[in-house]
């Protein structure tokens, strides 16, 4: 056999075994971190740009803005390409001005199980795109390369399985989504965080701030269309939402009028627009958040987004701001998130804000 084809036969061996053992339990972390993504791997860059004087935002773990904004004037400061991408040269030049000048640990401290997102979606890569697409190809919906880009063919694969299996058709890869996976390869939810990376959902020790900025970060997170669970600190009830509406804040609505009767029992049976702190929960990531109990700007009856007479809450005629039918909710209520603003005044609201730093407090000590 001649040197060319040796090599050939040994770059394609090489390829299918990145491939076929992608899905061990320990993954390295993504090599390319960018705005969208999130994770204990983005938390642990908002650290290190900290500590270099270039991020003085709350650590949240999402990538955003703020922190694409910190990357671009690192990368300006040093000669570097001009993008707010972390790819491996920012990274390695974030490691040396910190003088961290051992590579292999600096690598296995950037790649230990708990540095991957909870949430995949396209324009993202890494190990645990490779394990999605892995698994994926085991059921027979995915039947192209393992390359670890989350492109057009693996959001379609996702959105095939999310349709078959009764789940939201949206193409990103949540705890749901996994979930259906594991259940289908006959794995258990434990494996499940083992073997992709994820962070456990009660760590050990417990640093991160859950006061997640609303404009470029939280409204992101909680985009119009997403569902979430809301856990009120006080009473230690949940129910699942909706967001349907707002761009100051997140207005939203119950799934189901079994949510909307836990939530008006939160409320003493009686709604109102008193604050109450509470976590907004999307797809495994927990928002300090606020809620005012008062459905407002919307009938039930009437088609979503139509011009009515008389809308909830006294506010008359305009837009019905009702998207979800047999809720027994008339209209939306309001959820606001750290540095959200009100619609009417375009002012941040500090009652609702000191419910946002309750929560967040409630939260560092209890997850």
């Amino acid at each position: 056999m001649n040197k060319r084809k040796r090599a050939f036969l040994t770059g394609v061996v090489t390829i299918v075994s990145i491939c076929f053992f992608s899905t061990a339990t320990t993954f390295a972390a993504p090599s390319l971190l960018l705005r969208g993504m999130r994770g204990e791997s983005v938390k642990v860059l908002q650290n290190d740009l900290k500590k270099l004087g270039y991020f003085n935002a709350a650590v949240t773990g999402y990538y955003g803005s703020v922190t694409e904004a910190s990357v671009k004037k690192l990368q300006k400061d040093y000669g570097y390409l001009v993008d707010g991408k972390a790819g491996t040269n920012t990274l390695a030049l974030i490691d040396k001005l910190l003088n961290k000048n051992n590579s292999s640990s600096t690598l296995a401290s950037r790649s230990t199980s708990s540095r991957t997102s909870s949430v995949l979606k396209k324009g993202m890569s890494g190990s645990d795109v490779t394990a999605l697409q892995n698994d994926l190809k085991k059921l027979g919906y995915f039947n192209a390369e393992c390359t670890g880009y989350y492109g057009s063919l693996t959001e379609e694969a996702v959105k095939k399985l999310q349709k078959q299996n009764g789940l939201t058709v949206d193409g990103i890869a949540g705890r749901q989504t996994f979930s259906i996976i594991e259940r289908l390869l006959g794995n258990s939810s434990v494996a499940t965080l083992s073997s992709r990376g994820g962070a456990e959902e009660r760590p050990a020790s417990n640093n991160q701030n859950y006061m997640m900025p609303w404009f470029g970060e939280a409204e992101n997170v909680f985009a119009i269309g997403k569902t979430a669970t809301v856990y009120d600190i006080e009473s230690g009830k949940s129910f699942k939402i909706k967001r349907t509406y707002g761009h100051n804040h997140a207005d939203c609505e119950t799934l189901t009028a079994k949510d909307t009767q836990i939530m008006k029992d939160i409320y003493g049976g009686q709604w109102s627009w008193s604050r109450r702190a509470i976590i907004v929960d999307v797809d495994g990531v927990k928002i300090a958040a606020s809620m005012a109990g008062m459905p407002h700007a919307g009938s039930d009856k009437a088609a979503a987004n139509a011009y009515i007479k008389s809308r909830s809450g006294g506010y008359g005629a305009g837009t019905n701001l009702d998207a979800i039918k047999g809720n027994n909710m008339n209209g939306v209520f309001d959820i606001h998130f750290y540095k959200s603003k009100t619609h009417g005044s375009n002012s941040v609201n500090q009652a609702h804000q000191n419910m946002v730093k309750k929560a967040a407090e409630w939260a560092k000590n209890n997850y």
